[in-house]
């Protein structure tokens, strides 16, 4: 997955990269320095040297964005179907141990509501794309006690936490200092 941490890019963000490329063609063209070129756009040098090699092949219409990597396997209506599904709970599609949705069950409906395969990461990205976020809870759970956690962390916690170091200077030697 190229964008793991983030899901791929969304259509706005394909289009400020696409903008960014043809930026950079404009200053390919001034003979500009590749460092100057990474430094005032924020990208790598790698990046910078990648895109001249295209550039130099295609001009600046070998920078123009090839549109998103992987086609949506869910139409518009299909996508509006599932947020309806999803909204309804993991209850009304037989997960009843607990009231989350995780991405497994999520591939799960995915596939008997519209008999298309996703992988887990596919199902992350997916959610994603559509501003899905994490789950997190509402409300605190009932069992929690508030007075419990402040004494833990008034009594306990000073005793498991290391106490700060003063500052000194100190020698980056791993040898013995000599005695003198």
């Amino acid at each position: 997955m190229r964008y793991a941490q983030r899901g791929g890019y969304t259509p706005a963000e394909q289009e400020r990269r696409e903008r960014l490329r043809l930026e950079t063609a404009e200053r390919f063209a001034r003979k500009e320095p590749v460092a100057v070129i990474a430094r005032d756009l924020r990208v790598t040098e790698r990046t910078v040297r990648r895109w001249r090699r295209r550039w130099q092949q295609g001009g600046a219409q070998a920078l123009r964005s090839a549109g998103p990597v992987s086609r949506e396997r869910l139409s518009a209506r299909s996508w509006a179907k599932l947020e309806a599904e999803l909204k309804r709970g993991p209850l009304a599609h037989g997960f009843a141990d607990d009231q989350r949705w995780t991405l497994g069950r999520v591939k799960t409906v995915i596939g008997r509501l519209f008999h298309v395969g996703y992988t887990v990461q596919g199902v992350a990205k997916l959610l994603k794309r559509h501003n899905w976020s994490v789950q997190v809870p509402l409300r605190r759970a009932i069992e929690r006690d508030e007075d419990a956690i402040a004494a833990w962390k008034d009594e306990v916690w000073p005793q498991v936490k290391a106490p700060r170091r003063t500052w000194a200077p100190t020698s980056a030697s791993k040898t013995r200092q000599a005695k003198g």
